[in-house]
């Protein structure tokens, strides 16, 4: 669809990209949530995502559509990390990027660099975990951590436009849907910052205080939900656990976006179907499922609001990937909205009514982005 091509996207959750060239191990390793890339039984281009990479991102840096990976590698070398980033995040097309900046790749781009690479208004988000494992480290105690950790997020997201759980990563997302007591984080917090070492924030009730603090602090909050690395166990993170939760922040004024979904996305268009301060996106699925991106984004329209549902590509490490999130999404929405137009399903205004606001109308509307 025309309007698609032209939309300048709101990419609702993402990362930064790599500043420096990589070797083929170092790229291969940002094709897969796999830690060790080898144990994909060889080369983790021979995926979907990898696939998508030489099908669709080959023609940006000047190859033919489906070039060998020795081809492509070498034109990326001889290109520099430099062109090649600025190559594919133009071709991405975002006019906002929304950044998780409490998790970046070693020797990534600064956000100001992200921005001039891409041509994009970065607007940063928070991650909470990082907040409260940086008040343990600066000597934070077990009787102020409350009031510390407060503070702290404010300050932390003065200027941010969102904040980042990865509950599900740390302790799944079946917790205690109610807001503990300050006793109960007091006591927490205390069996926490008694381990050895810089501590994981992993125990449940300090989990669910840092979520209770955000809603407090009103900005949406970004929800990890669905596959990810080996780090998480995947069935404790299927958004529908977090049905109580939604119940309990009903009327609460802060939004809650649930993130990537996969294969529970299902579950998400339910949530955000019956409550109305959620959202849903499918992210990094529609890189990972490559030609399968229209039938999975198909299933959570099936039941999620056309407004309650939003864009982002998760890019992290690649610039690839912010491009590859970009032409999946518009190529698959396009193909589902063009379908539905030949059907008499929809009229054309209606379709590009749709496409405007889960492509960019609605990331503004929900985090206050300024109008482009």
């Amino acid at each position: 669809m025309e309007i698609l091509t032209r939309l300048g996207l709101v990419d609702q959750h993402c990362h930064t990209v790599a500043a420096g060239d990589l070797t083929r191990l170092g790229f291969e390793a940002y094709l897969t949530e796999a830690t060790d890339p080898a144990a994909a039984g060889g080369s983790t281009f021979d995926t979907a995502l990898g696939l998508a990479v030489r099908r669709w991102c080959a023609p940006v840096l000047d190859l033919p559509p489906r070039a060998e990976p020795d081809e492509y590698l070498a034109r990326r070398a001889d290109l520099g990390a430099a062109e090649v980033n600025a190559r594919l995040l133009g071709a991405a097309g975002a006019a906002d990027l929304l950044v998780d900046t409490g998790f970046a790749p070693a020797g990534a781009l600064s956000t100001a660099d992200l921005s001039a690479a891409g041509g994009a208004t970065v607007h940063e988000v928070v991650r909470l975990e990082t907040v409260a494992e940086q008040v343990a480290a600066g000597g934070g105690t077990a009787a102020g951590f409350t009031v510390d950790f407060a503070e702290a997020l404010g300050q932390a997201a003065r200027a941010a436009v969102g904040v980042k759980s990865i509950a599900a990563y740390r302790t799944g997302l079946d917790l205690d849907p109610s807001r503990p007591g300050r006793a109960e984080v007091a006591h927490a917090a205390g069996d926490w910052l008694a381990r050895p070492g810089r501590p994981r924030l992993d125990h449940p009730a300090l989990a669910r205080h840092l979520l209770w603090t955000a809603v407090d602090l009103g900005l949406p909050i970004q929800l990890h939900t669905g596959f990810g690395d080996p780090d998480l166990r995947l069935h404790r993170s299927d958004p529908a656990l977090l049905s109580d939760f939604c119940a309990a922040t009903d009327g609460a004024g802060t939004p809650l976006v649930l993130l990537h979904c996969y294969p529970y996305h299902r579950q998400a268009a339910y949530l955000a179907s019956v409550h109305p301060h959620v959202y849903a996106d499918v992210g990094l699925t529609l890189n990972h499922v490559g030609v399968r991106a229209a039938a999975v984004l198909a299933e959570v329209l099936e039941l999620t609001p056309f407004g309650k549902l939003l864009y982002s590509s998760d890019g992290y490490g690649l610039a690839e990937l912010h491009h590859l999130g970009a032409m999946q999404f518009r190529r698959a929405l396009g193909q589902i909205l063009t379908g539905w137009v030949a059907d008499g399903e929809v009229t054309r205004a209606d379709a590009d009514r749709y496409a405007t606001m889960i492509g960019a109308g609605t990331a503004r509307r929900v985090y206050r982005l300024d109008p482009p």
